[in-house]
């Protein structure tokens, strides 16, 4: 009720612009097909309400299309939650551990990161999702999650609808040589017959909706099963790509240490209780987290810090192997890497062979960069910016000028 009453509050009616933007067309688009297309071919021509089935089913579908839209628009309209702007930790001695924003005016708290889509500093950032118009963050990381788990579910329920009625009413029309299977037909006699036949306009519009649940299906419950490894993990894909830069640091200059992730609990059920919880908010404040035994409150943002003072570890160089496109989702490259395209308006960029690209962050199967266009490597300006398979490119060879540093001075970065 509490995230409900947010949701209506007079200063988030100008939210509602978010609505006007691709991805929530879109969003809104399929699961208005989908549900309006199932309780319709339900009523009419599967499973008519005067049964008691018929009844339970059409409830369902009612209720799959109401929590979707419920967890739908409170992962939009609820938002992630922002670091107040002028925010400044408790403890001015602080400070030196976290990083300034310029734009909020703001030191950036633990686990957050600023959105320039947003215009804000994001607490627990993970990404900005073009489907909802908004970042998944702290405060609706939950309902973001039950919306990829509830719409695939509700989708494979409309599947269900989508293929029974095709058939039921197909099977006294078409054969397709079956003439020895012995079904069950009798779901399929409507006495009286339906008010309106199952004519090709309706095949065409049942078979259209049955493509977009199948392709629904299939997207978000990937999408699904990322998020839950993230949540399981207690950690963002943008800290894992500063884990990975963590540990080449470490490796590169031979320092007797160990990056361990501070908010990883050590215990999955932990870390889930962290993003889901019986009042609907989640844990904490979104400022301050607790972290596991041995760390420290900004172990991670310390860690962020030398990676800014470290030119050679604030991107990553890498080689092209492999031709890329430019494709938002290569099958080619494999059914991985097809799959887990990053949702977001980002560019993708085409790679040819022998190309160098300057990776900043990235996904397990995705990273994101610049490609050098001319022989300059850091303070070169003809660049082009976004997205590439992980499987295109290799990581090059440290530097020739990097790898003659005394071996002292690697030891002692």
């Amino acid at each position: 009720m509490g995230t409900f009453c947010s949701v209506i509050k007079f200063e988030n009616l100008q939210e509602l612009k978010r609505l006007c933007h691709w991805g929530p067309i879109i969003a809104l688009g399929v699961i208005a097909i989908c549900s309006t297309m199932a309780m319709i071919d339900s009523v009419l021509w599967y499973w008519p309400l005067h049964t008691t089935g018929g009844s339970v089913n059409f409830i369902m579908l009612i209720n799959w299309t109401v929590m979707i839209l419920y967890n739908y628009f409170n992962a939009m309209f609820v938002g992630p939650g922002f670091v107040p702007l002028g925010w400044k930790p408790e403890n001015s001695q602080d400070s030196v551990y976290l990083q300034h924003c310029k734009v909020c005016q703001a030191y950036k708290a633990p686990r957050s990161h600023h959105c320039r889509k947003c215009n804000r500093c994001v607490m627990k950032m993970d990404h900005h999702c073009p489907w909802i118009n908004n970042c998944c963050g702290y405060q609706n990381h939950a309902s973001f999650t039950l919306f990829l788990l509830l719409a695939p579910l509700g989708c494979i329920h409309a599947a269900f609808i989508f293929v029974m009625t095709m058939y039921t009413q197909l099977y006294n029309r078409l054969s397709f040589g079956w003439n020895t299977v012995k079904i069950d037909m009798s779901a399929a006699r409507r006495d009286p017959l339906p008010i309106i036949p199952f004519g090709l306009a309706a095949f065409a519009a049942t078979l259209f909706a049955l493509g977009l649940a199948l392709g629904t299906t299939i997207a978000v419950g990937m999408l699904f099963f990322i998020q839950m490894k993230i949540i399981l993990r207690n950690k963002t894909s943008i800290e894992s790509w500063i884990e990975e830069k963590a540990k080449d640091r470490i490796q590169y200059y031979q320092l007797d240490e160990v990056f361990v992730f501070p908010y990883d609990m050590g215990s999955r059920w932990k870390n889930f209780k962290q993003v889901f919880t019986w009042s609907g908010v989640p844990e904490g404040d979104g400022l301050e987290w607790p972290v596991r035994e041995g760390c420290h409150q900004y172990s991670l943002t310390i860690e962020q810090l030398k990676q800014k003072a470290d030119k050679r570890v604030r991107s990553v160089r890498y080689k092209v192997v492999e031709d890329y496109s430019g494709a938002c989702c290569p099958l080619s490259k494999g059914i991985k890497t097809f799959f887990t395209s990053p949702c977001t308006e980002e560019p993708r960029i085409r790679l040819q062979k022998g190309e160098f690209i300057l990776a900043t962050r990235g996904l397990r199967y995705w990273l994101y960069g610049d490609k050098i266009l001319d022989d300059s490597i850091i303070e070169g300006v003809s660049r082009i910016r976004g997205w590439f398979p992980r499987n295109c490119v290799e990581k090059c060879p440290c530097d020739a000028e990097t790898d003659q540093a005394p071996e002292g001075e690697k030891k002692n970065r």
